[in-house]
């Protein structure tokens, strides 16, 4: 454990903590927590919960994330991407439900880490992300049309993405002019406020200016405060009810949960490394990222991953170490408990904006395009991951995504790989092929002996060994075989000995070899008959040939 978790807090103080360092990271530390207000509140009703609940999660989490975490600059709290996933625990679940999902998922994250499972995640392929991010961005755009445009609909929105769309249409007629004029500013400020100045966040600034305009002139737009009351300015420990019989159920959200965190906090890891030129210790993030999500909901706050933005602001502003990320936290604290009942104020169509922009940010449309360039096994699982995650599920998504790129790649795998009959080639080779007596044929494979391309290997040489007295099959270019691919090599021996060739291997390294000789392969051949390279396997491939010629 102790080889696992290393948090950089501890390891920045070990290496001298001057005052300077103090100063950068303090400022950024409040440019950060600013920046972190607007969205921690409109991330918190856009998941269906109070607004408070989103000021708690980025206080308590993001506190946690940046006192144990493995990056010197991640800022943690509540992201767009549990949007989505939070909304429909809440919806079937209740907010109980999603406290003991939250921290059931804060368990496995703990024991992703204790695993050493840190790198492994990175590994989820590019296309699968890019789909699944794109799929939610177009999912909270969608949640926010009927605050954007002010729409009088009676009782919820239905779930279903299309269902959603058809009752807002339905609808239209209910605009709310005042409210499309707000949602519009909100969105013009948060973009371009920042060729003012890019010290202050646009959305910030939008939140206040627009809150000010609707109080001012009383305009008749839903707020805040008309939607879920008072705001409270405290924060309490909560112990969440819940029966046994729900544990089962939430299962698959814990596990949604602590994917999509490990995921989004890695990457933010990864982001943030490159722009520090840093090197971030995966497993204590996962690990932190974990006691944040089982401390959150016990305060009443919601999932919490690595806020990429949030995480490049910090940088952007000088933040270098975890003391910036924590003070992020405390300004965070001071705001809820000083300037909290004012946030009552705020117009939803405002929070509608700003979550608009948001949306956008994160849709990362150009990687979607650029992968839409590419192959057509990259396409498929965007284009899937992405359907999957905006008309069903996150989950869902997530998981065919997965297996969907597992299946493609072994599906191109299987294709490149080959078996060659090297004796055709010209006599010109480098190894002389055509020499070798009339008898001795020589086929080389190329790719890992695997279950997608073994039953290829076999059926082709069984088909050409009918040539040879003496096979020599080259492996040079074999890395590995797996179970299916030593069962099916196995078979091909068994078919070419009933025809009476002799098979010889050349270039068997060392990781197959284990595997033949555990299997009891090597023992079927004969340990002479299985060399290290090809100029060994001639020379007995010449002798087995004299052999049966005597």
């Amino acid at each position: 454990m102790e080889n696992v978790f290393r948090p950089k807090f501890f390891s920045v103080l070990k290496q001298g903590y001057t005052k300077k360092m103090f100063q950068t990271d303090f400022l950024a530390g409040i440019i950060v927590g600013i920046v972190a207000l607007p969205l921690a509140i409109a991330f918190a009703v856009a998941s269906g919960v109070s607004p408070e609940k989103g000021l708690i999660t980025a206080i308590v989490a993001g506190f946690i994330i940046s006192f144990l975490g493995g990056s010197r600059v991640q800022i943690g709290g509540p992201t767009g991407a549990f949007i989505v996933v939070v909304a429909g625990i809440v919806n079937q679940y209740g907010f109980s439900g999603l406290m003991i999902a939250t921290m059931m998922a804060g368990v496995l994250l703990i024991l992703f880490g204790v695993l050493h499972l840190g790198s492994v995640i990175k590994f989820i392929p590019h296309p699968v992300v890019v789909g699944f991010t794109s799929g939610i961005a177009l999912t909270i755009f969608t949640t926010q049309i009927k605050d954007a445009l002010g729409l009088t609909i009676e009782g919820k929105l239905p779930a279903a993405f299309l269902s959603k769309w058809a009752t807002m249409i339905a609808n239209f007629g209910s605009i709310n002019i005042w409210a499309v004029v707000l949602t519009v500013i909100t969105i013009l400020i948060s973009v371009y406020f920042v060729k003012i100045t890019p010290r202050v966040p646009g959305s910030f600034v939008a939140i206040i200016v627009v809150t000010a305009i609707a109080a001012i002139f009383d305009l008749p737009v839903t707020t805040i405060g008309s939607v879920f009351g008072e705001i409270p300015s405290t924060i309490s420990v909560e112990v969440p009810s819940f029966n046994l019989s729900d544990i089962s159920n939430l299962v698959g959200p814990a596990v949604t949960i602590a994917v999509l965190g490990a995921i989004e906090s890695l990457l933010s890891a990864v982001v943030a490394d490159g722009m520090i030129s840093g090197n971030h210790r995966s497993n204590t993030e996962l690990i932190a990222q974990g006691i944040a999500n089982i401390a959150s909901p016990l305060f009443g706050g919601i999932p919490a991953t690595g806020a990429i933005a949030r995480t490049a602001t910090n940088v952007k502003n000088g933040g270098r170490t975890p003391v910036a990320g924590i003070t992020h936290a405390v300004t965070l604290l001071l705001i809820m408990l000083f300037f909290g009942q004012w946030a009552k104020l705020i117009p939803m169509s405002c929070l509608a904006g700003v979550l608009i922009v948001v949306s956008y940010n994160m849709s990362e449309w150009r990687s979607f395009v650029s992968i839409c360039k590419g192959t057509k096994y990259d396409v498929v699982v965007l284009v899937v991951t992405f359907l999957l995650t905006v008309i069903f599920d996150l989950t869902v998504a997530i998981e065919v995504g997965m297996v969907l790129a597992a299946f493609m790649f072994m599906q191109r795998m299987s294709v490149q790989s080959e078996v060659i009959n090297l004796k055709s080639k010209s006599s010109d080779s480098i190894d002389n092929y055509s020499s070798l007596p009339k008898g001795i044929e020589i086929y080389e494979i190329s790719g890992p002996f695997f279950f997608g391309a073994a039953k290829k290997y076999r059926e082709t040489i069984r088909q050409f060994g009918n040539e040879a007295k003496v096979l020599i099959i080259r492996m040079r270019h074999v890395p590995f075989m797996d179970a299916t691919g030593v069962r099916n090599f196995s078979a091909m021996l068994d078919d070419l000995a009933q025809i009476d060739v002799h098979i010889v291997l050349s270039g068997v390294n060392e990781v197959v070899y284990k595997e033949l000789s555990r299997t009891g392969l090597v023992d079927k051949l004969g340990a002479v008959n299985v060399c290290s390279n090809f100029d060994i396997a001639s020379e007995r491939a010449k002798t087995v040939l004299q052999e049966l010629a005597a």
